[in-house]
């Protein structure tokens, strides 16, 4: 029950972050194993390099304290600003890539053990 309470929280995160763009279309894909996950997060809103490169760093902050992710994720909420969201967002996953695809945006979130392979986890973009 523990994990997805976590993973809700943590799509519910990512989901209300893409919906302040007002995006046409919002897709999500979650892939679980007995050792981590793969969610990746489509959307129709191209963002500028700036942007991309933004939220990358959020979502891959340096990892001083992992030890309390939970309870930072815990205080995510719409009283912080988009930055601070999404770095409590990082500090729970394992790795984080944010690109534009040809229709939009694609961010996928690895989180696992450290036996965890992020390769066995990745949606492949079919034009």
């Amino acid at each position: 029950m523990k994990r997805k309470k976590f993973l809700s929280r943590l799509i519910g995160e990512m989901t209300g972050f893409l919906l302040e763009s007002n995006p046409l279309r919002l897709v999500v894909s979650l892939h679980q194993e007995e050792d981590g996950a793969h969610i990746t997060f489509f959307d129709d809103t191209q963002r500028t390099e700036a942007e991309i490169k933004r939220i990358t760093e959020a979502l891959n902050p340096k990892k001083v304290r992992p030890e309390l992710a939970e309870y930072y994720g815990s205080m995510a909420g719409s009283t912080l600003n988009l930055d601070a969201r999404l770095k409590l967002i990082g500090w729970q996953v394992k790795h984080a890539t944010v690109s534009n695809s040809e229709s939009g945006i694609k961010i996928d979130l690895w989180l696992g053990s450290d036996a965890f392979n992020p390769q066995n986890f990745t949606v492949e973009e079919h034009t």
